[in-house]
């Protein structure tokens, strides 16, 4: 089992592995209860190496068997996707945008989502910014619930290109 450590960081080259090992372990989970948000080609390795190159990726630390491990993993920028003006969101505004957040199905349980998204809101009042903003799958229900229980507001559905078929929730949290 591993154990939440609690510890958020940026991530470095050789950790987009150890996410990607969580993803591959995620998926199949996400898939067995009716979210399609993920499959075998999205997220991978690359679009990871990309969000940690940009200095966008953050990981959570945690212990296993006496070694550190990363349980959790989430992309923080600040670029809007075009897809969120359909929920009347003005994009020019200052946001920070969370995207791919993913929890090792060993780590559930221990409010490592929760951590993630309180380091969004810890980085966004940093960086003098008043929103923050995300989507998730219709079925991620999960998410759904932690996203309402943590005051994010839904302000509608929308589609998003390369994920046809799929319909997405769009949250966002005034700060």
């Amino acid at each position: 089992m591993l154990k939440a450590e609690g510890t958020i960081r940026l991530a470095e080259p050789e950790d987009v592995n150890a996410v990607m090992r969580i993803v591959r372990r995620a998926v199949p989970l996400m898939l067995a209860s009716g979210n399609q948000q993920w499959n075998e080609n999205y997220p991978n390795a690359e679009v990871f190496a990309k969000d940690e190159r940009q200095g966008e990726l953050w990981v959570v630390a945690g212990t296993s068997a006496d070694r550190m491990a990363i349980v959790g993993a989430m992309t923080l920028t600040t670029e809007p996707s075009l897809e969120y003006a359909a929920v009347g969101w003005d994009l020019n505004e200052p946001s920070i945008v969370a995207h791919r957040l993913v929890v090792d199905p060993e780590a559930r349980g221990q409010g490592i989502a929760k951590l993630l998204l309180r380091h969004a809101e810890e980085l966004a009042r940093s960086r003098k910014v008043g929103v923050i903003r995300l989507d998730t799958n219709t079925q991620n229900r999960a998410m759904r619930q932690l996203l309402e229980k943590l005051s994010y507001r839904y302000a509608g559905e929308i589609s998003l290109t390369g994920r046809e078929g799929l319909r997405f929730c769009c949250y966002e949290k005034r700060l």
